[in-house]
């Protein structure tokens, strides 16, 4: 039963990130409290309320914020330390328990599958592009990487309206790319000096944001694509790859080189409110049963999936 200021809730929909394989294999900042739940992305039906609680109502489909605690604000090391899925149970469960300050009402145009989709990956791209001033028409995006974070960075992005330009390494995800709103597609096979192209595109101006999913070995050419006063963001915890450094990787230029860990409550409940206004629809790969839990996980670690995978409770 909840105790006070606790919500009680029968989940419906979790779905897997890179960071639940990191937290597994003991290779993510934060290590996993041993027998924890694991997962931070899902989305369920409210079916207890502990004393005092009134963020939430019997019956109202909530999802959970991904630190336990922070709210708004600046974030701190210390708000870091408490997450579902790592150091509090997580989603992969029939109930899961939350705090009333971690709940935030799910957007009601999405189906189960798809707002449960939303914590981890969509509030990090989101946050990259709405930090500390959100992009907009007047702005040249560059998303690298086509992992669930990227497809949201370009959706995202189209919603704030700015243009986008993204890296792929594939035909297949090329076109993915151009059907999701990107304005233009650079296919890193092909061209494996992509900044050059990124630099070409913008009239050798650069981009003013960059959202980096893959990791310290594209930085540089990130940076190198950005423009004077852009920025990029460096999404993930990356694990230390031996014998790489980056030598003087800013090339001389003013660039706000960020490194973000997704996001507040205030952040979920602002990305929720503006998906729903403009309809937004989070990309699914493939939906698993819960019993077919381990499946799912060994699909989303080497099955290369364009899009999120997830599990279904029902």
């Amino acid at each position: 039963m909840p105790g006070p200021r606790q919500v009680l809730v029968r989940v419906r929909a979790a779905s897997l990130n890179r960071r639940d394989i990191m937290l597994m294999e003991g290779t993510y900042p934060l290590p996993a409290r041993p027998g924890v739940v694991p997962l931070v992305d899902g989305v369920g039906e409210v079916i207890g309320l502990g004393e005092g609680v009134t963020r939430a109502a019997l019956g109202d489909r909530v999802m959970g914020t991904y630190f336990v605690g922070w709210n708004d604000g600046p974030q701190t090391q210390e708000l870091t330390r408490q997450q579902y899925g790592a150091t509090r149970d997580g989603w992969l469960a029939t109930y899961i328990l939350l705090e009333e300050e971690s709940v935030v009402q799910a957007p009601p145009h999405l189906t189960d599958a798809e707002a449960a989709a939303l914590t981890c990956a969509g509030l990090v791209a989101w946050a990259g592009l709405t930090k500390p001033v959100p992009v907009g028409p007047a702005d040249t995006v560059l998303t690298v990487g086509t992992g669930p974070v990227g497809l949201f960075a370009v959706q995202h992005a189209k919603m704030l309206g700015a243009r986008v330009i993204s890296i792929t390494s594939s035909p297949e995800k090329r076109e993915r790319l151009r059907k999701l709103g990107a304005d233009e597609v650079v296919d890193r096979t092909e061209t494996p000096d992509w900044e050059h192209t990124v630099l070409e595109l913008t009239g050798g101006l650069g981009v003013e944001r960059v959202v980096d999913a893959v990791g310290k070995r594209t930085v540089p050419k990130s940076l190198a694509a950005t423009a004077y006063n852009g920025q990029v963001v460096l999404i993930g915890a990356f694990p230390a790859e031996p014998g790489q450094h980056l030598a003087d990787p800013l090339g001389g230029k003013y660039v706000g080189l960020r490194r973000i860990a997704v996001g507040s409550r205030a952040d979920l409940e602002f990305m929720n409110r503006t998906m729903a206004e403009h309809r937004m629809r989070p990309v699914i790969d493939r939906v698993y049963p819960f019993e077919r839990a381990v499946e799912a996980f060994e699909y989303f670690d080497g099955g290369d999936p364009l899009g999120k995978v997830v599990l279904t409770l029902y």
